[in-house]
């Protein structure tokens, strides 16, 4: 496969009554990272499970450059199961280069690979180890280690920072950066909403099997509410309450977090504040995803 766009169209899936997904579509671009984000129950895993065939959908298609996904696409796909994916009683290094050779790679290439992965993600000294000998963080590098082993078109990763400690989440981080940056579409799903901020290029929010919001971080924040931070030494509390359009998030010492309408004056603001006195500081504050998560996921709930 080439470089090329991954395509999830209108996918939906039931469980009898349970509804798995609903018309989910997005895309992950090539040399993209894309954030995957939602509650548990959401959906995501049965997404990327249809995605790489594992499930069958009800309806919908997923497609590489344009082209309905098939059983030879797939083996260009590096798949990391949120759930334990290796042989518990195979050694990591027999494990790596049979996983390899299944995607097609000779066994010297395969060697060849599975030793650069190894040492790569910090696992070099534990290659002779059985998988269930292992930490759970190091079993988390080698299950990465396997969807990377085949030098994969596309990676589609289901919670790839579970459960690792900063340095592996940094090691982790790198590698997704890199494959990025040679053109690699990645889509990974994760929990760690300020890693997911940090790391991605776009973020799709899934809730009750659909997605909600898609879209860069700073176009998903600029369909939430505008905040002001204002510090104002000489300010008695509730000296903004008669703002037209403004809402007191929380005040700290001297400081006010101020949340405005669409239609709220900023002037109007600043002008209430300096007429307490001197103003040491008036920005915007720019909400993070986590509050961006909760305020689709709350408005979503009470729709």
């Amino acid at each position: 496969m080439a470089q090329g766009v991954l395509e999830i169209d209108r996918i939906s899936k039931r469980y009898g009554e349970v509804v798995a997904l609903r018309d989910m579509t997005f895309e992950v671009r090539a040399g993209e990272l894309f954030g995957f984000v939602g509650s548990n129950g959401a959906g995501k895993t049965t997404a990327m499970r249809i995605a790489l065939g594992v499930l069958a959908a009800d309806s919908g298609e997923v497609r590489w450059n344009g082209a309905p996904i098939t059983f030879e696409t797939r083996r260009r796909i590096g798949y990391m199961p949120e759930e334990r994916g290796l042989y518990p009683k195979m050694k990591v290094l027999e494990q790596l280069v049979y996983l390899a050779e299944l995607h097609g790679l000779t066994t010297n290439d395969a060697h060849r690979s599975a030793e650069n992965w190894i040492a790569r993600l910090g696992v070099r000294d534990r290659r002779n180890d059985e998988v269930q000998k292992l930490s759970l963080g190091n079993q988390q590098r080698v299950q990465l280690a396997a969807a990377l082993v085949h030098e994969p078109d596309v990676l589609v990763l289901d919670e790839p920072f579970s459960g690792l400690d900063p340095v592996a989440v940094d090691v982790m981080s790198q590698v997704l950066r890199e494959k990025a940056s040679a053109g690699v579409p990645v889509v990974f799903s994760s929990h760690q909403l300020d890693l997911v901020e940090r790391l991605c290029d776009r973020i799709g929010i899934v809730r009750s099997g659909a997605m909600v919001a898609c879209g860069t971080v700073d176009e998903l924040r600029a369909g939430g509410e505008t905040r002001l931070v204002v510090d104002a030494p000489g300010a008695a509390n509730g000296w903004a309450a008669d703002v037209p359009g403004v809402r007191v998030v929380e005040t700290r010492g001297t400081r006010t977090t101020l949340e405005l309408t669409a239609d709220a004056d900023d002037q109007a603001v600043l002008h209430a504040a300096l007429a307490t006195g001197p103003v040491r500081e008036f920005s915007r504050q720019r909400p993070s995803l986590t509050e961006l998560f909760r305020n689709v996921v709350t408005e979503e709930e009470t729709a």
